[in-house]
């Protein structure tokens, strides 16, 4: 499957070409007039590897949650290239991204306590479970003060590693990080990693592109069940 994937969530932009398998990534701090920035970057990728959009299958995106304008932005700019160039679209949750990329790593145990920043004095975050090559969200995606992730059960506990800037923003969360295997709080969104989980949902999962929508999750808080 041939993608190109942008995010743009975060403090940074980035824009990647999945291959039938990782390919080039570009990757750039936030600053003003980003959505010119993001094509920029998709100009690269396209032109050093002699294709056009019309040569993929679809346009992947980061569909949050994350900063609002960013958000915003990444949803905006795959669905004009995707009416540009007759492609469809695939959304990737911005967390799920995040866990990919810490569960994908040398011994990583099989769940994940992805805390986002959401600003406001709350955390957008979920668990995630490894199950082969896939991840998958245990319950739902919401966002909260950080209180509710420490009383959401025992289920983070133990061998089960966390990660996202909530850990470093959030004192309550950095207080409990020892319960954790292990705590990366330095983990950034990437569009390489939307790219390899839209590549593995494939074009049973992708959409017309005016059904490219971000998600903010600030109107819905639910409560994650313990496992």
């Amino acid at each position: 499957m041939k993608l190109l994937a942008i995010d743009t969530a975060t403090e940074y932009c980035s824009a990647a070409l999945w291959l039938d398998g990782p390919g080039s990534q570009r990757t750039a701090p936030v600053v003003r007039g980003n959505g010119e920035l993001i094509l920029q970057l998709c100009d690269q990728l396209l032109g050093e590897a002699g294709l056009s959009l019309s040569q993929l299958d679809a346009i992947a995106f980061g569909r949050g949650p994350g900063a609002f304008t960013g958000v915003r932005l990444a949803a905006s700019t795959a669905q004009g290239l995707a009416f540009a160039s007759g492609l469809p679209v695939i959304g990737i949750s911005n967390l799920q991204a995040l866990a990919w990329q810490l569960l994908m790593q040398p011994d990583a145990p099989q769940r994940a306590l992805i805390c986002q920043d959401a600003r406001m004095g709350e955390v957008y975050w979920a668990g995630f479970q490894r199950q082969a090559n896939a991840v998958k969200v245990e319950g739902g995606e919401q966002v909260s003060p950080p209180v509710d992730v420490l009383a959401a059960g025992e289920w983070w506990r133990g061998d089960c590693w966390g990660g996202g800037s909530g850990f470093a923003a959030c004192p309550e969360l950095a207080e409990r990080a020892t319960t954790l295997g292990r705590v990366m709080p330095e983990l950034a969104s990437r569009a390489l990693d939307v790219a390899a989980l839209a590549a593995q949902r494939g074009l049973a999962a992708a959409l017309p592109p005016e059904s490219a929508q971000p998600v903010y999750l600030r109107d819905r808080v639910a409560t994650l069940p313990s496992v």
